[in-house]
Order: structure tokens, then C-alpha cells, then sequence
């Protein structure tokens, strides 16, 4: 099946940009240090949750997270010990260190950070909200991205990318089930996130939000047109819906096959219908049905493999 581009090779944020982000959420306060400072991750470590956690001389070079156990633990060391461990990790140039659980910032640390031009920050929520946050945090705003064509719906809940040629029909389609009560993400260019090893969540670029473009029609709000609760900020990917038409002397796609077809986006296997788009065909009330398939497929229900079972256990019956 096809594959998707991949992401790009480095994805990267600031200390800066974390800090902004964070600022109210995490009541983060800035001590000292750098805020300049790169936090990037590559293609040969693509999980952004593991650039943040707990102080840990095994991973110096994350996100440091000071809570009430470490600074009790500093506290009960000898000052010299302290120190180096303390340089040990700056040596590697961490982004940042956090101090929370609204502990007062020992003087060594708050002095070799600033020595050694490291960001330090202060927060009085406890280290382990500070962490689940940030790797949450970071999980987005490093995932791999990448652009694809197509109209992204949420239908009866499911997130559902349709896909096919152009002038098959995307948009035309999407109109017909907005009007039939299901919400629009992104019209022409979707972008999709891998936010976790097997999640796909889809967003529409901020210039493209609310519209829609139907040939003949030009371009429509669809949110001015239908009401607020016609738009969606973004959608989790479980389903694509290929739009497909017939070309001379193509063969008919197989009425009943066991083996269900996947498409590659990021590395992620999404299953895929192919609709045949054709003259008096209802592709509104096809792709509903194509989306309640799958819900009860995520339930573990196969209606197709239930009908094959069922057939067998007649064929067996009859002795056949």
C-alpha cells in the first residue's frame, strides 16, 4: 500500500518556547541561565517523552526534574559531593533544570547553573505533574509531522482522511456529511502528528481553518455556513477513504476480501477503504458505513470473518 513521506530529520523547539508555553500551566518561575538553548530530537530517538524526567546521571542530557526526594537527598550529601554531580550533569548541557514541589533552590545549584549558563526554573507544582506535563508537552510539539492532501472528518467520532485524485470528489463528499451532521478538520492539506508510538492526530493548517473549496461554489466557511459545532480542532486518525475512479479497462475491485488493506502514515498502519466513485452512488452513506465497520472492528466484532465462520460451519453441517 502507499506510504507516506517521512518527517523531517531534526525537529526542534527552545528552552524559550517551553517556558512561554508553560508559563501559566506549570506557574513556572525563571532563575537563571540560558533560554536560548536547543531541545531537539532525531531521527535515531523519536520519542520526545524521554527528553524530560526525574534527575538521572544515566540520561544527563534531558529535561532535569528536581523534586522534594532530590533535594532532600542533596541536602543530606556532603557539599563537594553535590558539586560533582551536579557538574557531571551540566557537562552534557542539559536544556533546563526544573526545581519543583515548591522547594527552596539550594545556592550550588542555583550557582553552577548560572556558571555554566544553564536555564534554571522554579515551580511549586509536584515534579511528577511537572514531568507528566512536559512529556506530554513534548510529545507534540516534537512529534514527526507531515503534510498530506486529502479532506480530514470526523465521522459519528472516528477521525476519517479521504483521499483520491483530484476533481473525485473530496470536498463535494465532505459538504454532503457536514450537512449530514459530522465535522470538518481540514479541507486540501492535512497535517498529520505521530504524538505516541501508534496515535496519529491530524490538524488543519491555521490559514486553512473553517473553509472548504467545492468546485463551483468557490471557497465556504464552514463554520460561519453550518455553526460552531461543524469545525473540529483536530481528530485522531483510525480510518482512511480512498475515493477511487473507474478507468478504462481497469478491473473491478475483489466484493469480499479477508485481507484488509493499510495505509503507511509515519510509520503507522491505518486501515484503508477504497470507495468506487461512480454515477448514482451514495458515497455519503458508503463512507458511514465503512466508518461503523470499523468502529465494530476496534470492538472486536469482523463482520466479514463472522460470515466466513458461518458459511464454514454450514459447509461442515452438509458434509461438504
Amino acid at each position: 500500500m502507499p506510504s507516506s513521506p517521512s518527517g523531517e530529520a531534526m525537529r526542534q523547539t527552545t528552552v524559550a518556547r517551553l517556558f512561554d508555553d508553560n508559563l501559566e500551566r506549570l506557574r513556572l518561575r525563571h532563575i537563571c541561565g540560558s533560554l536560548a538553548t536547543r531541545i531537539a530530537v532525531s531521527e535515531d530517538r523519536i520519542w520526545p517523552a524521554d527528553m524530560v524526567g526525574h534527575l538521572n546521571l544515566i540520561h544527563p542530557d534531558r529535561l532535569q526534574i528536581l523534586g522534594a526526594s532530590e533535594i532532600a537527598w542533596a541536602r543530606r550529601q556532603t557539599r563537594e559531593k553535590v558539586i560533582h554531580h551536579v557538574r557531571e550533569i551540566l557537562s552534557y548541557a542539559p536544556p533546563a533544570l526544573i526545581v519543583a514541589d515548591d522547594e527552596d533552590i539550594p545556592s550550588i545549584i542555583r550557582t553552577l547553573c548560572a556558571n555554566e549558563d544553564v536555564a534554571l526554573f522554579a515551580s511549586p507544582l509536584p515534579a511528577a505533574n511537572v514531568i507528566d506535563h512536559l512529556r506530554s508537552y513534548l510529545s507534540r510539539k516534537l512529534a514527526e509531522r507531515v503534510a498530506l492532501h486529502g479532506v480530514l472528518m470526523d465521522v459519528l467520532g472516528l477521525g476519517v482522511f479521504i483521499t483520491g485524485d483530484s476533481g473525485a470528489g473530496k470536498s463535494e463528499l465532505a459538504l454532503e456529511l457536514i450537512s449530514r451532521g459530522h465535522g470538518l478538520v481540514a479541507d486540501d492539506i492535512v497535517e498529520f502528528s505521530r504524538i505516541a508510538p501508534n496515535v496519529l492526530e491530524g490538524r488543519c493548517p491555521e490559514l486553512l481553518q473553517d473553509v472548504i473549496e467545492v468546485r463551483g461554489l468557490g471557497i465556504l466557511n464552514i463554520r460561519t455556513i453550518f455553526g460552531e459545532t461543524a469545525c473540529r480542532r483536530k481528530m485522531k486518525l483510525k480510518l482512511v477513504v480512498h475515493l477511487q475512479r473507474r478507468q478504462p479497462g481497469q478491473e473491478d475491485p475483489l466484493r469480499l476480501s479477508q485481507d484488509a488493506e493499510e495505509q503507511l502514515i509515519l510509520g503507522i498502519p491505518v486501515r484503508r477503504v477504497i470507495l468506487p466513485v461512480a454515477a448514482g452512488r451514495n458515497l455519503a452513506v458508503l463512507l458511514e458505513a465503512a466508518v461503523r465497520s470499523t468502529i465494530l472492528l476496534l470492538r472486536g466484532i469482523d463482520s466479514t470473518q463472522e460470515f466466513v465462520d458461518r458459511q464454514r460451519r454450514a459447509m461442515e453441517e452438509n458434509g461438504v
